[in-house]
């Protein structure tokens, strides 16, 4: 398979540095994983944007739950998106969807006009839309480079005969990026199940906390933190690669 690139989803500076050494092509930075992602501080950003060298795009997401924005959310979206402008990063990963599940393309268009020159990738809200097909047409639509889906289920695997659905729909228009449960074990059979060529994965570990004194009424406050394992990104790509050597592909 040529041309085949891994971003990371990475949720700490730690994290963004981790993928690169791991071989990562992209870096999706964000917040908060364990909420499905939200947008990383001003610092965060510009820290990681110091640092890497491999491309930079950032979650634009204010908040929790579901992709149903009010104004307020928009105007702190469109702030966030100029921030990132502002910082150089090459491209913003966003979504927003109407109460009937379908693409909100009036408020998508005011968050990809904040974007200026920088790349647009479509998120998750996409995998909530009504109808996956309609929602493709939308996106494309919208002139964002690639869509993140997990066909609709719970994991990229679970959905990658509608992965390559939406694959051939796109017709090469942009690129549809599985994730989603995408790991070393499995980016092989996912390639050849949907026919991508990019894939996300947060490739990450708990790291064990480094303090000695602890409070045990208040475990839940004293785990150590989720990062990207650098191990794992490696494993990732390597398995790409392998995949690029392979005869006809």
């Amino acid at each position: 398979m040529r041309n085949a690139l891994l971003e990371v989803a990475a949720n700490s500076v730690a994290s963004a540095c981790a993928a690169q050494d791991g071989g990562a092509g992209r870096v999706e930075l964000c917040s908060a994983l364990e909420l499905g992602g939200l947008t990383p501080s001003h610092a965060t950003i510009a820290l990681v944007r110091e640092r890497l060298r491999i491309p930079l795009y950032v979650l634009i997401r204010p908040r929790a739950g579901d992709f149903l924005y009010n104004d307020l959310d928009i105007e702190v979206m469109q702030r966030d998106i100029e921030t990132c402008a502002a910082l150089g990063c090459d491209g913003v990963v966003l979504g927003v969807l109407d109460a009937e599940g379908q693409v909100d393309m009036l408020r998508c268009r005011a968050l990809i006009g904040a974007a200026g020159r920088m790349g647009i990738t479509f998120h998750r809200a996409f995998d909530l839309a009504r109808d996956l097909h309609r929602a493709l047409e939308d996106v494309v639509a919208l002139g964002c480079e690639r869509v993140l889906t997990s066909g609709g289920q719970s994991s990229a695997m679970e959905g990658a005969g509608l992965i390559r659905e939406l694959t051939t729909q796109s017709a090469g228009r942009l690129s549809v990026m599985p994730g989603a449960g995408v790991h070393a074990d499995n980016i092989v059979g996912l390639a050849a199940a949907t026919g991508a060529r990019e894939f996300h994965a947060s490739a990450k570990q708990q790291r064990p906390s480094g303090m000695r004194y602890h409070v045990p009424r208040l475990a839940d406050m004293q785990t150590g933190e989720w990062r990207s394992d650098e191990e794992q990104v490696r494993a990732l790509v390597t398995a790409l690669q392998t995949l690029a050597r392979e005869p006809g592909r």
